[in-house]
């Protein structure tokens, strides 16, 4: 890349609990296990396509540890994405770390927290990750934003986990999460 280019912007977007409904269970989030438990949240193709018109990448990022635990198939993760893929054609592109984690002697560096998943898509798009924006549910997305470089948007659904790190934003929906990073490039004019 020629030093006049100019790299990327993208918003980096957790999957369960930011663009779906979570499967909860006492208090905390799981992903849904079928295609028939996937349940877009309605304001999701409309906010994805305002972060477009304002010039972003949109690319998702998803810890999918249940394949790697042998308690969800590949097939069943991949039908949900690909269902994700009709529901918002603007997206540039789904990172996903199927490894079980390290608790489950399955370490990795994809595994958010870790940022793996931010640096390769960012390898893979030319993207500045200072000028891109993570939004999340859970701590993992906000400390894997600040590894990675990025800002973080933290839509809190009142689960029963506590963030390690503050975000730069914390919203309630999504809708709003893209109102804050609008706002924030504004501002900044980045």
């Amino acid at each position: 890349m020629g030093e006049h280019e100019i790299k990327r912007r993208a918003v980096f977007l957790d999957r369960d609990g930011v663009l779906n409904r979570p499967v909860v269970k006492d208090g905390l989030p799981f992903p849904p296990a079928t295609l028939a438990e996937f349940e877009l949240y309605p304001d999701v193709p409309e906010s994805c396509a305002r972060l477009k018109e304002a010039g972003f990448l949109l690319i998702v990022v998803t810890n999918q540890p249940d394949v790697g635990r042998g308690t969800q198939s590949r097939e069943s993760v991949e039908a949900i994405h690909a269902q994700l893929r009709v529901s918002i054609p603007l997206l540039d592109g789904i990172e996903v770390c199927f490894h079980a984690g390290s608790a489950h002697g399955e370490p990795c560096d994809c595994r958010k927290p870790k940022p793996g998943m931010l640096l390769h898509a960012a390898a893979a798009h030319e993207i500045d990750l200072k000028q891109s924006f993570v939004i999340g549910d859970r701590w993992r997305d906000i400390d894997c934003a600040h590894a990675a470089g990025c800002r973080a948007v933290f839509i809190d659904h009142g689960y029963r986990e506590t963030l390690r790190e503050r975000p730069e934003f914390t919203v309630a929906n999504f809708q709003e999460a893209v109102a804050a990073i609008l706002r924030a490039i504004a501002r900044n004019h980045l």
